[in-house]
Order: structure tokens, then C-alpha cells, then sequence
């Protein structure tokens, strides 16, 4: 390779990871040249700047051996303005032009060439240059970077590339962590052996950090997300903390960490007019331009202002802002979260992990001693969680599953990842994918899928700009898909008026969403044989038309997010219902209220709006007509007959749905057969208490549950669940009668129950369990037996006898039931039928209780008899006069 080797004393001057190179070299040497290895450095050691050129320098002196040839090294950063940044300082300290011996290629943006021999990439762009050539030609060192973030694309390279090394002996895998779980990734590289692979460890090279915490009076988040009064309180502490640094000779750089990008531009610009032209205020954050973000972390040059970046955790741990040495932290953060229940998406607001907040705070003492404020208590720290949460947990799984359905390994089957996906996520990310055409049964990448694999956009996206760009045109689908893809927020959630803000060129995204757009544009126009043009039956309505650019707008978010088609609900509110079945509601004064019909791109929980009755509130929508949304949403439309159970009675509706929201319903006469579904799925629902049992029905069932639980089979079970698991065989005739339209208050279960008896055991039923109980008095007394419950075995419940105390004068063997298994439990009462005693063993009970009993109540109830010795008396249920009169 031409060019001369890195020069690392130069290079890694010092730097604290400089002392860790030997042991590096001699565990890649140790594994001839390949294998894998697991660096662990704190930030700021010098690990990013260092690892890599040492692997390229390993390569060429093996080319030069004749064990290879040379060829190039790849480190993967988690964000784009970490790679550009990476790339430009170490260009800079080899002395070579950006682009030449050092480059980078990020989502748009490629400063590499063939002289390139280090390049740094992100994760998004490994794992596509991975599914076109999975050998990766070319290449013989990969460097994954900040593995321990748990980005969802860190997660799957690592997978995949593990995979690799199977194949090409040659290549070597270095991941990188700054954090103290390197075996846990070291465990996942193993050797030919089967052992984890080395750990290489540097010390860090941490000043010393003050650190100071100044909460707010005012919360942090409330049901809407940050609340603006902490915001000002982050920003005033921020222009306070630097402005005393300055006054006491200081000449400090500031990093003030908010959660996201309107969090960033609120903090800067109360920052700017606080502070005036005295300092320099920076944004960092993901939809700034690439310029923008470079000068954020390029440092102060001589004889410029103070600066104050305000970032998101872009600035975290990936990345070293030069002259920084005080950190104004939020301790917020935006995880993305999947709302399985509503179908939805996105990034919330949650307080950032201790791991965070320490990667935060080291960002002051980098370079010298530093200090870092935390708004918010200690209290609040030691709750917040260890670690955050891997993205592969609580992330939407669409994109991902496509990925590994085109590397041949379906749900990450047989991948080494370091968290399996949620089955449940993963379930839902398939589905998804096959309503998409884009995988196959067996779960692999259909040729639609390997196209929308290769548009760096969530595979819903990719369908919209394929499809939407039959319909609308390649350039205005294409910005439509750039816009969104962005995650933008649109003021009061007019998608359609962002869009034409950015148009303008005034907007302060515009540029980086032209250029976005641009690429798309491109995208679809190379994808065009591709397109799918015979996805649609034949009977679809042809394309609708549009009013305006707003509902092109509108048709092509459809196009990607059918299920959020959203149709208004009547009412004084601006709600609407999604065809997923989710409530929604517009925000205050937003322009899109009134319209019927909504496409919506972005749709969050919202606590507040759940106490309204509302699940979610709309961030981004556009309109459309109704002939829109059904093309849209073709594969939702249902026209059907729905059967239901109600009142007691069947009755049918033909309803023309689209997903959840009713386009059109009428009264119609069901089919038997449609009847005989309702009113199974009604009873399997809620149980045969939609029915109802009448006392004798519900007495006869007691008692065959009893013999059930204590003789099983062939005795039927008559709980809900065992009764309707054997609904036509016992209740058939009944249930035919429903269907066709019958009431329940013509339905006698006496009869059905009774077809359940098994014969010939059945002609024992009364001798098992009777209805009634002779006692000694003559009578004969109803037994209340227990309750059915479903799923019982042997929950100890009795068959009861209620009977006055004087009627069992004598009787000293507790009756048994059920062949004598069960025995009965009696409430012995008073002449006025209260209790007095409850017994299952009456031989106890006139030995020893009685006497007791007799001397309480004697006296109450003097016309009764009483006797000393119950055992000799005569049981009646007479007072002693009509006893004595007899």
C-alpha cells in the first residue's frame, strides 16, 4: 500500500492508552495476526485515536511477511459526528489530508478514497456493506467502538461480524468499551478454543472532578415531557456556573447535556440572550447540519470567545470536545420505547443511567481538572438506573429484523448478540415485515426486502418511497420520506406546513433535509425495477387524486404507516381514531384541526391525554381525502357481516371497516352460522353467565362439580371453562336456538346439563349427592353445596346442612357424602334460624360445646327444649307444649 506506516510515538503522544499498545500487539500477534480482542479504556485515554492505527500498521508489516495483503482497517462509531470527528483528528495527527490515509463514510456524506487505510464508519453503513459482501473484501480489522452503549446497529455488527470471523481466518475484530463489561463481550468472541477472547485494559486518565448539584424547585418532566421551567433552570445554571469560571480566571469551555434536539435550540437561545456576545453558544444534536455539528466539537481557536455546546448525549462518550472543563448536566435522556398496546414508537424523556451521568461528568476533566453541576438532587442520581437500557430491548424491531432476515438469520437465530430481541417486539417486527412483502414464510428476505435493506430508512419508509413514488413523483415522495425519516418535529403536528418551511430554504434543517431528500430521490429512481408495481390486486381503486402538496404529503405517510390512518371523532374535542384501534388527539390550536381525515407519522403516549380518554397525542399528521386513506390502507378495508351476543339476543350489523374505524354500518339478519359464532365467542368471552342459571340449575351443577372433584372422570367437569370447551355437545340444540335468533330467557340449562351425565354411573347421582338430608326429626333439609369454581381440585369445600339444633337430638355420626369422602358441614341454629354452631363431627359437639350453647340460650328460648342429655332427647322441631301435646 503506498504511503508510509502510522507513526504511533507521534500519534500517541500523551495519550494514557500509548502504554497499553505492547500488551495489545502481543495478544493480536498471540493469534496470528487475526482473532478478536476486547479493549477496555475510559474515555479519553486515547483508545479511538490509537486502536486504529495500530491494527493498520499489524496488517501492512504481515502484507509486507507475505502472510497477506494489506488492506483496510473499518471503525464503526455510533453517530455520525463522531466518526467525521474521529477520522479529522487522527488525519491531523498523521499530518495527511482528510480523506487520503484516514477517511470517513457516514449517511451522506464520504470523505475515503483508495488510498484510504483507515475509515471510519457508522454502524448502519457496516451493516449494509456486510449484507453486499458479507467476506468483506478488502478489509482485514474491524473496530467496533463504544460497544458499551448498546446501540440496536452496534448490537447486530458485533452479531454478524462474529459470524464472519467463521469464514475469513484473517480478520480481526477489535471491540471496544469504556466501560467495565468487557467480558460480557469478551464472552461472546471466543477462540477457536472456545475461550473468551483477551481483554486489553489502559488506566484512565481522569483529573480531578468536582462535583455540585443544584436542583430545580420546578420538576423535570410533567405529562408533556420537559417542562420549560427546568430548561431555563439548566440554562440559567449553565450561564451562571461559566460566567463565575471566567470572573475567577478560568478561561473554560462549557457542555451543557439536555435529552433533545428542542431542548437544545430552547437552552442555546436562552443562553444567547442572557449571555449577549460574550460567549459563543453551540448546538449539538442529530438534525443539526454536519458543519454545525464539526464546529461544535472542533474546539476553540485562538483569540475566539468562550464557548457553551449545548448537546444531547451525542457529546457523551463518543467523542472528546477540546477546552471543555465544565459540565452543566440535566440528567435526562431519550430512550426509544415500543408501546406494544397501541402499536406505537418512539423516543421518550427518562432520567439517564448513573453509568451516564459519570461518562457525562468526565467530560470536564479530560484535559485538566474540571467540574461538573448536576440540576437535579442525589437523591434523584441514586435512583436512576445502573446502566441504560440496551436499545435492542425497548426498540422498534422493524429495521433490524429485515437486516438479519437478509443475513439469513431470521429473529438473530444463531447470532451472537449480547441481548436476544424480545420475542414479543420481534413477532410484531415479522408481521410487519411479511404485510410488507418482504420477507417469506420461512422468514428470509424476499427480493422487495434486499431492496428496502438497501434505503437507510425504517422498512415502512422504503415502501412509501418505492410505491409513493409511482403516484407523487420520486421527488416529492422522496422528501415527504426524508422529512420524516428525520423525526422532525412539526409545529401543532402540520407535517404539511413543515414541509413547506423547509422548501423554503429558511428553516434550519432545510439544508440537511434537502440533502437527505436528494439522496432518496436518488434512491428510488435506482430502485425503480424494483418497484412494486404488482403488489396491488387489480380490483384496487386507481391512485386518488389531490388537492394539494398537504395531502400528497399525507398519502405517501399512509403509504409507510397505514395502521395510523386516522379518521375524526365526533364531538367537541380533536380526537381521532387511528385504524390501529389507538385514540389520538391533535395539540392545542394545531392547523390541522377540522380536517376528517389524517395521516399521522408520529403519534406518543401521553398521560394527560389517557385522563381525557385519549391514548396518545399526534406529533406529526398531514390531511387526506378518504379515497386516499382507502388506497393507502387497501389491505385494512374489511367488508363484513359482525354477529354479536348481546342483551341476550343475536343481532348483525354489515359493517365496511377500515382497520378499527367504521366507514359505513346496517342492520342486516344474520346466517345461523353467523349466530352460532357470536354466540360462542360471547360465551367463551364471559362465560355462561350470559345465560344464567336458575337455582335448580345451578343446584344441580353444584353437585355434579362435587363428584367431579372427588371422583373425576367419567364424571363431567362443569366449570365455565369445561362447559364451554364442550359447548355443542351438551348444549347444541340451545345453542342453535340462540343463533336463530331465540332470547335466553327461553333457555332451560336443567335439561342440557343432564345430557352430561355419564351412564350408568348416572343412576347414582342421588345416593352420591343428595338433594336433601333426613334428619332425626323427620325432615328432610336441602344441602347447599359448594360453589363451582374453574380449575378447582380440592379447594375443601363442604356440602352444608342448615338445621335447627333441636332436630339433631341423637344423632352422633356425622353423615358422609360421595361414597363417604365428604363430610357435611352443619350450621346448627337456633329456634329463630341463627347460628349457633357450625360442626362437621355432631359426636364432639354434644359431648362438649352444648352445654355451653344450652345455658346461653335456655333462657332466650324457653318454649324450646333444652335437654341436659342430648343424646336421649327426642329431636323435633316443635316447642315443648306441642311436644308434651302429642
Amino acid at each position: 500500500m503506498p504511503g508510509r506506516l502510522f507513526g504511533l510515538s507521534e500519534i500517541g503522544a500523551g495519550l494514557p492508552f500509548a502504554q497499553a499498545i505492547p500488551e495489545l500487539e502481543a495478544a493480536i500477534e498471540h493469534a496470528g495476526g487475526a482473532g478478536a480482542v476486547v479493549v477496555q479504556a475510559p474515555p479519553g485515554t486515547g483508545k479511538t485515536t490509537l486502536v486504529p492505527p495500530l491494527m493498520a500498521n499489524l496488517a501492512a508489516g504481515l502484507a509486507a511477511e507475505g502472510a497477506g495483503p494489506a488492506s483496510r482497517v473499518v471503525v464503526t462509531q455510533p453517530r455520525r459526528v463522531a466518526a467525521r470527528a474521529a477520522a479529522r483528528r487522527l488525519a491531523a495527527l498523521d499530518g495527511s489530508e482528510l480523506g487520503g490515509r484516514v477517511g470517513y463514510t457516514v449517511r451522506g456524506d464520504r470523505r475515503a478514497g483508495r488510498e484510504t487505510i483507515v475509515e471510519f464508519v457508522t454502524p448502519g453503513i457496516m451493516l449494509r456493506r456486510l449484507l453486499a459482501d458479507a467476506a468483506l473484501e478488502g478489509t482485514s480489522a474491524v473496530i467496533l467502538d463504544e460497544v458499551h452503549e448498546r446501540a440496536l446497529e452496534t448490537d447486530l455488527a458485533l452479531g454478524m461480524l462474529a459470524e464472519v470471523r467463521q469464514l475469513r481466518g484473517d480478520l480481526t475484530l477489535v471491540a471496544m468499551s469504556a466501560t467495565l463489561d468487557a467480558p460480557r463481550f469478551a464472552a461472546l468472541l471466543p477462540d477457536d478454543g472456545g475461550r473468551p477472547a483477551p481483554v486489553v485494559s489502559a488506566a484512565s486518565a481522569q483529573y480531578a472532578l468536582e462535583v455540585s448539584w443544584a436542583p430545580s424547585s420546578a420538576p423535570r418532566l410533567d405529562e408533556r415531557g420537559v417542562t420549560r421551567a427546568f430548561l431555563d433552570h439548566v440554562a440559567d445554571t449553565a450561564g451562571a456556573e461559566h460566567g463565575a469560571a471566567l470572573a475567577a480566571g478560568c478561561d473554560v469551555d462549557a457542555l451543557v447535556f439536555v435529552p433533545g434536539a428542542r431542548e437544545v435550540r430552547h437552552v442555546a437561545d436562552r443562553l444567547r440572550s442572557a449571555l449577549g456576545g460574550t460567549a459563543e453558544v453551540l448546538e449539538l444534536h442529530g438534525q443539526a447540519d454536519p458543519a454545525s455539528q464539526d464546529r461544535a466539537v472542533s474546539g476553540r481557536g485562538a483569540g475566539e470567545r468562550p464557548r457553551l455546546v449545548v448537546s444531547t448525549d451525542l457529546a457523551e462518550s463518543s467523542l472528546t470536545v477540546p477546552g471543555v472543563r465544565l459540565v452543566i448536566d440535566s440528567g435526562l435522556a431519550r430512550e426509544p420505547r415500543r408501546d406494544a398496546s397501541r402499536g406505537m414508537s418512539g423516543l421518550v424523556t427518562v432520567s439517564c443511567s448513573r453509568a451516564s451521568a459519570e461518562q457525562r461528568a468526565g467530560r470536564a476533566a479530560r484535559q485538566g481538572p474540571g467540574r461538573v453541576v448536576r440540576c437535579y438532587d442525589e437523591r434523584a442520581y441514586a435512583a436512576a438506573p445502573a446502566h441504560a437500557t440496551p436499545e435492542i430491548v425497548t426498540a422498534d424491531l422493524t429495521e433490524a429484523a429485515l437486516l438479519l432476515a437478509c443475513w439469513g438469520a431470521p429473529g438473530g437465530r444463531g447470532l451472537a448478540l449480547p441481548d436476544a430481541p424480545p420475542s414479543a417486539a420481534l413477532a410484531d417486527a415479522v408481521a410487519t415485515l411479511e404485510a410488507l412483502g418482504a420477507v417469506d414464510s420461512e422468514g428470509l428476505a424476499s427480493g422487495l426486502g434486499r431492496t428496502l435493506a438497501r434505503i437507510p430508512a425504517d422498512p415502512r419508509l422504503g415502501r412509501a418511497l418505492l410505491e409513493g413514488a409511482q403516484v407523487v413523483g420520486d421527488r416529492r415522495a422522496a422528501e415527504v420520506v426524508a422529512l420524516v425519516a428525520r423525526e422532525a418535529r412539526a409545529p401543532g403536528a402540520d407535517l404539511g406546513r413543515l414541509l413547506a418551511s423547509v422548501r423554503t430554504g429558511r428553516d434550519p434543517a432545510a439544508r440537511a433535509w434537502a440533502d437527505e431528500a436528494a439522496r432518496f430521490e436518488r434512491l428510488a429512481r435506482e430502485a425503480r425495477p424494483q418497484r412494486p408495481a404488482s403488489a396491488r390486486p387489480a380490483s384496487d381503486p386507481p391512485p386518488p387524486a389531490f388537492a394539494d402538496d398537504a395531502e400528497r404529503a399525507g398519502f405517501v405517510v399512509a403509504l409507510a404507516f397505514p395502521s395510523f390512518v386516522a379518521r375524526r371523532v365526533p364531538g367537541p374535542d380533536e380526537r381521532y381514531l387511528l385504524a390501529s384501534g389507538t385514540r389520538a388527539a391533535l395539540p392545542a390550536r394545531s392547523p390541522l384541526a377540522g380536517h376528517e381525515w389524517l395521516a399521522v407519522a408520529d403519534a406518543a403516549r401521553s398521560q394527560g391525554r389517557e385522563a381525557a380518554g385519549t391514548g396518545a397525542v399526534i406529533r406529526a399528521a398531514a390531511p387526506m381525502s378518504q379515497a386516499a386513506a382507502e388506497f393507502a390502507a387497501s389491505h385494512l378495508l374489511v367488508d363484513e357481516v359482525d354477529a354479536s351476543f348481546t342483551d341476550g339476543r343475536v343481532s348483525a350489523r354489515r359493517e365496511r371497516r377500515l382497520g378499527a374505524i367504521v366507514l359505513a354500518s346496517t342492520p342486516v339478519r344474520p346466517t345461523p352460522a353467523e349466530g352460532r359464532v357470536a354466540v360462542a365467542r360471547a360465551l367463551a368471552a364471559d362465560g355462561l353467565g350470559l345465560i344464567g342459571w336458575s337455582p335448580q340449575e345451578d343446584a344441580l351443577r353444584r353437585r355434579l362439580a362435587l363428584v367431579r372433584r372427588e371422583l373425576s372422570e367419567p364424571w363431567p367437569d362443569v366449570s365455565d371453562a369445561g362447559l364451554v370447551a364442550r359447548l355443542g355437545e351438551w348444549l347444541g340444540p340451545e345453542l342453535e336456538a340462540l343463533a336463530g335468533g331465540a332470547s335466553v330467557r327461553g333457555i332451560d340449562l336443567l335439561e342440557p346439563l343432564r345430557r352430561l351425565l355419564p351412564w350408568p354411573e348416572a343412576s347414582r347421582l342421588g345416593a352420591l349427592v343428595p338433594e336433601r338430608l333426613a334428619v332425626p326429626s323427620g325432615n328432610h333439609v336441602r344441602i347447599d353445596y359448594p360453589p363451582v369454581e374453574d380449575g378447582a381440585t380440592d379447594d375443601g369445600g363442604r356440602p352444608v346442612v342448615a338445621v335447627k339444633l333441636q332436630e339433631c337430638f341423637g344423632w352422633a355420626e356425622t353423615p358422609r357424602l360421595v361414597d363417604g369422602r365428604v363430610p357435611v358441614l352443619f350450621h346448627l341454629l337456633s329456634p329463630a334460624g341463627r347460628p349457633l354452631a357450625v360442626t362437621d363431627d355432631l359426636a364432639s359437639f354434644w359431648s362438649g360445646p352444648y352445654a355451653q350453647v344450652r345455658a346461653e340460650m335456655r333462657g332466650r328460648y324457653p318454649k324450646h327444649p333444652w335437654p341436659e342429655d342430648p343424646w336421649t332427647a327426642v329431636a323435633t322441631a316443635q316447642t315443648k307444649r306441642r311436644l308434651e301435646g302429642r
